[in-house]
């Protein structure tokens, strides 16, 4: 059955056709014969009980530099209008996404929100991965000075990064000599309010940092990604190279743990990271990305999947 879709987004005329997840999702979902809406997050508004937008009719083709044209601007009850709305922003994860998760959550009675709004402001993606330390490297949330140094002298190297940070941003490998601990903790107290996230350096990391997809709970897919010269990051869109990637046994576990819970809170577009194929790190759910990539080494279809669960989502629910 068609669907009409909203997809929340950044801007659509930024993206990266090539492998951007969100437009790998508007294609297939072009490609199923759902109509298709765009609008950003600002737009949203609140008014006589219900939750509207301006949003556009959209149709999208895989040509860079013509990659989207734009129909009807219209406005949109995304109660009433819409099947289904894609919740594709990028962090940071800062009050206005948080806003905007409160307003989504006003429809979800009427309209499939992807991921659940409520379940994506309760399981910021840093913090949640806390709920499963079996599988985590040593870790300390904090903005002191003296904790950090009381864990560099536990565990010899340490990385330092943004709690609410993504794509790879702002990640600090400090060595055992600490230099520059205290000039780098000073900018992020003044650059951040929240704590910062403090790990073990997992030397692992050198071999890559595994991203597993998961639809609905199951695996659909992983890629491996690997640093570039001179890095400890290794996201795509800071240089990382992909590799294709099977799980470890230690993996399969992590998955199978993580999996019920995800179902059980909507959550059905989910990307965690695991390094050294034992260590999880983050479970990111605001606007996971790799999808693309996956497809390309593992010749599968991971946007297909993504439209199946939701169209069981929806059958199930009688909407």
């Amino acid at each position: 059955m068609p669907l009409r879709v909203a997809v929340q987004m950044d801007p659509i005329d930024r993206i990266n056709v090539a492998g951007d997840s969100t437009f790998a999702l508007m294609l297939k979902a072009q490609e199923l014969g759902h109509e298709l809406f765009y609008y950003s997050p600002e737009d949203l508004s609140f008014a006589e009980g219900r939750l509207w937008t301006m949003g556009y009719a959209v149709k999208v083709q895989r040509v860079d530099g013509d990659h989207y044209s734009f129909g009807d601007h219209r406005i949109l009850d995304l109660g009433r209008d819409i099947d289904v709305v894609l919740m594709r922003q990028d962090p940071p994860f800062d009050l206005g996404y948080v806003t905007a998760t409160h307003l989504l959550e006003r429809i979800k009675n009427e309209t499939l929100i992807v991921n659940d709004p409520t379940s994506v402001r309760d399981a910021p993606e840093k913090l949640w991965v806390l709920d499963y330390p079996q599988f985590m490297p040593p870790t300390a949330i904090t903005r002191s000075l003296g904790l950090t140094r009381k864990f560099l002298a536990e565990h010899g190297e340490i990385v330092i990064k943004p709690l609410h940070g993504f794509a790879g941003g702002s990640v600090f490998r400090i060595g055992a000599d600490g230099r520059n601990l205290a000039s780098l903790m000073e900018l992020f107290n003044r650059t951040y309010r929240e704590p910062h996230v403090i790990q073990k350096f997992l030397p692992e990391i050198a071999q890559g940092d595994k991203r597993i997809v998961l639809v609905d709970g199951e695996v659909a897919g992983a890629i491996n990604r690997v640093p570039g010269e001179g890095e400890i990051r290794s996201n795509l869109a800071v240089g990382g190279k992909g590799q294709k990637a099977v799980l470890t046994e230690r993996e399969e576990e992590i998955c199978a743990t993580l999996g019920p819970e995800l179902k059980k809170r909507g959550l059905l577009f989910v990307g965690i990271d695991v390094i050294g194929g034992q260590w999880l790190t983050e479970i990111n759910v605001t606007s996971p990305t790799g999808i693309v990539a996956i497809d390309q080494f593992n010749g599968t279809d991971t946007p297909a999947l993504i439209w199946q669960a939701i169209e069981r989502r929806l059958a199930s629910s009688g909407r």
